[in-house]
C-alpha cells in the first residue's frame, strides 16, 4: 500500500540554510570543524566563524545546516559529533571520499536531503510528492503551502519561495555569466534540467548509471526502516512509486528499479532476496544489511556496467 507521508508525525522545515544552496567544500569544512576541533552549534554563529571557515557568518550557519541535513554530523547531547556515515566518508585517513570527488557520495547526499521530510521538507516534497514531470517554481511553492497548512505550520509565502529557490539552485546551474554562478554540488547527478525558454524544469528519469548498486541497496534499507519497519516484504511497486522510495528519490523508471532489484540478493550477500514468480514481484528481508560492506562496494566500483 502506498502510504501518505502527510500522515506521519513531523514538523515541516523550510529554513536553516540562510538562502545558500549546498556548496562543494562546505561539508568537509564543517565536518572537520566538528571532528577535529570539537565545534558545536554555537561555533558556526560566533563572530570568529568568518575567520575559521573563510565565509560570511550567514554562510557559516548555512554550512552547519547542510552538514546536519546530510547526516554527516549529528546532534549529541549539547554538542555535535561526526556520524558513523560521516566518518566512513570524510575521515582523512579512513574515509572513502574525504574530498567529495566520487558519484557515490553525491548520491548519498541527495538521498539524505530528498529521502525524508523532517529537515529538508521542500526537497522531499519535490522528489516524492509532486507528480508533475515538468514544473516551475510556483508549482512547488503552491504545493508546499498546502502542505504547511495541513500540518498547521506557520510559514510565510516568501519563506517557501526562498526555500524553493535553494532547491532549484542545488541541482541546476545558473546561466553562464550570471552573478554567483557557483556550480551546484548536485548538478552532476542530472536529476533536474532547466527548460530556459519556458522558465520551467523537468525531472530526468532513467537508470542512473553513476548510482552504485550498494547505494541503491542502502536506500532500500533506509526506506524499509523509515516507512515500513514491521513489513517482512516490500513490493516492486512500493519501491518504485512510494514516497521516500529509491524509485522516487533517484527518479528511476520502473524497469530500472526492477533491474537493480534482480541483483540485490548478490549485492547484499543474501540479506535481501528478490522474488519474481507468478506475477509476485517483491523483496524479502532476511537479516540486517551490513551497511559498511555496501559502502565499500559502492566506492570500489562506482558505476554499473
Amino acid at each position: 500500500m502506498l502510504i501518505d507521508f502527510r500522515d506521519s508525525e513531523f514538523r515541516p522545515q523550510f529554513a536553516g540554510h540562510e538562502t545558500f544552496p549546498l556548496r562543494l567544500l562546505w561539508l568537509k569544512k564543517a565536518y572537520d570543524a566538528v571532528a577535529k576541533e570539537n565545534a558545536n552549534r554555537r561555533t558556526f554563529q560566533e563572530q570568529d566563524a568568518i575567520a575559521r571557515f573563510g565565509v560570511g557568518k550567514n554562510m557559516a550557519i548555512s554550512m552547519r545546516h547542510w552538514v546536519l541535513a546530510t547526516g554527516l554530523v549529528e546532534d549529541y547531547e549539547n554538542g555535535l559529533r561526526p556520524s558513523s556515515l560521516g566518518v566512513a566518508i570524510l575521515d582523512d585517513e579512513t574515509g572513502h571520499d574525504p574530498f567529495l570527488e566520487k558519484p557515490a557520495t553525491l548520491w548519498l547526499v541527495h538521498f539524505a536531503l530528498a529521502g525524508s521530510p523532517e529537515v529538508t521538507t521542500t526537497f522531499f516534497y519535490c522528489f516524492n510528492i509532486m507528480n508533475q514531470a515538468i514544473f516551475d517554481r510556483e508549482t512547488i511553492a503552491t504545493g508546499l503551502m498546502d502542505l504547511a497548512k495541513s500540518k498547521n505550520a506557520r510559514v510565510t509565502a516568501e519563506t517557501i519561495k526562498r526555500d524553493v529557490e535553494v532547491l532549484i539552485r542545488s541541482y541546476v546551474s545558473k546561466a553562464e555569466g550570471a552573478e554567483d554562478a557557483v556550480e551546484p554540488l548536485l548538478n552532476e547527478l542530472s536529476l533536474i534540467r532547466e527548460q530556459r525558454l519556458a522558465n520551467q524544469f523537468e525531472f530526468v528519469r532513467g537508470p542512473k548509471k553513476s548510482l552504485p548498486d550498494g547505494i541503491f541497496a542502502l536506500a532500500v534499507r533506509t526506506f524499509w526502516k523509515r516507512w515500513h519497519p514491521s513489513a517482512p516484504t516490500l513490493s516492486a511497486e512500493l519501491l518504485t512509486y512510494g514516497a521516500g522510495s529509491p524509485g522516487r528519490v533517484f527518479k528511476m523508471d520502473e524497469e530500472s528499479v526492477l533491474n537493480r532489484l534482480a541483483s540485490i540478493g548478490e549485492i547484499t550477500d543474501g540479506s535481501i532476496i528478490w522474488t519474481d514468480t507468478a506475477g509476485l514481484r517483491q523483496v524479502s528481508f532476511v537479516r540486517e544489511i551490513k551497511a559498511d560492506s555496501l559502502l565499500r562496494s559502492s566506492y570500489g566500483k562506482e558505476s554499473r556496467s
